[in-house]
């Protein structure tokens, strides 16, 4: 073999190892079927990375295979996972700010959601995630409604004395001031607690009402419609020591990757709430409405609840609500 040939071969080798060395694979977690919006955004987010070529790829562990649903955020802010999809506020124990993000009547439509995720409210809570290691990917919103088993659910009243499960602390507390009785549990669990006869009446989003097949075990559905009472934040994030431990071309075709998931994000999240309509009617649901009415006594009552007590428990409560409600 000549030194020419050695020498080709040897370079070739260091090549095929600095790609190996350079080469990440980021471990994304998530509780969510294959069909749901929130698998796809992050199916969308690991195919183009995985095109980009960068030596770095997404191995997405969904439907609660890799962590529990309201598992997720601690192992991500201990690096202990590097991404995920999921509502902010189950990590509200960890950092109580997050529940602002499920707050009943803070947004009114999905453009108005968006707004939010490019503001300086967003921008106060993103600080609070970078203390936990913590970054955003791609902001989301999901717009939801009510279920019940043997009853429809519009206004305050509907709920009382009923066995209900909210999605977060702020609609459990505005709940249990319409008089039912709090179920916790994810939305995962819904169809089950309803089956067994646990649950009579539920709220999540419009996604997780189809993805879970919510429509084989109730009798009515009240989907989000001109007003929507039940807005949640379901961002991606990733581990901000893992995305830092990137190089540049991996930092740049992530990010380049969320962008255009997030414009698909709040696109598919518009066509949600019609087309769960559609679905629970087509299995023989019935179908009701929230009037504006039925919205403003909720929003009056989750004033006195939800607004109150998040204010009284949270240091910077008032200022983070202020934030948020400036938002037009």
């Amino acid at each position: 073999m000549n030194k020419f040939l050695k020498a080709a071969i040897a370079g070739l080798a260091m090549t095929a190892a600095g790609s190996m060395a350079n080469a990440t694979e980021l471990r994304l977690s998530h509780q969510w079927s294959n069909n749901d919006i929130r698998h796809k955004v992050a199916q969308m987010v690991a195919d183009d990375v995985a095109a980009a070529d960068v030596d770095l790829s997404i191995k997405i562990f969904g439907s609660k295979s890799l962590f529990k649903p309201r598992e997720q955020y601690k192992p991500l802010s201990r690096g202990q996972l590097d991404m995920t999809v999921l509502p902010l506020s189950y990590a509200g124990g960890q950092q109580p700010a997050y529940n602002l993000t499920l707050m009943p009547g803070l947004v009114k439509n999905h453009d108005h959601a968006a707004r939010l995720s490019d503001s300086p409210f967003m921008e106060a809570l993103e600080a609070k995630m970078a203390e936990d290691d913590v970054m955003v990917l791609v902001h989301g919103y999901l717009a939801g409604g009510f279920a019940g088993k043997d009853k429809c659910i519009t206004s305050p009243e509907d709920v009382s004395s009923l066995q209900t499960r909210a999605a977060g602390k702020s609609f459990e507390q505005m709940l249990a001031g319409a008089g039912a009785s709090i179920a916790s549990m994810a939305s995962s669990e819904i169809y089950n607690a309803m089956q067994t006869g646990v649950l009579q009446a539920a709220n999540t989003s419009s996604s997780s009402f189809v993805s879970y097949r919510i429509y084989e075990q109730v009798s009515c559905y009240t989907p989000a419609g001109d007003v929507a009472l039940w807005f949640m934040y379901q961002p991606m994030l990733i581990n901000k020591t893992a995305f830092e431990g990137l190089n540049d071309a991996q930092q740049a075709a992530l990010l380049a990757a969320s962008e255009k998931a997030q414009v698909f994000y709040l696109e598919e999240a518009k066509k949600e709430d019609a087309a769960s309509a559609k679905v629970f009617a087509e299995a023989g649901v019935e179908i009701a409405e929230m009037s504006t009415a039925d919205f403003e006594a909720w929003r009056e009552l989750a004033k006195d609840t939800s607004y109150k007590k998040f204010v009284e428990d949270v240091k910077d409560g008032q200022t983070l609500l202020d934030l948020a409600l400036a938002v037009k």
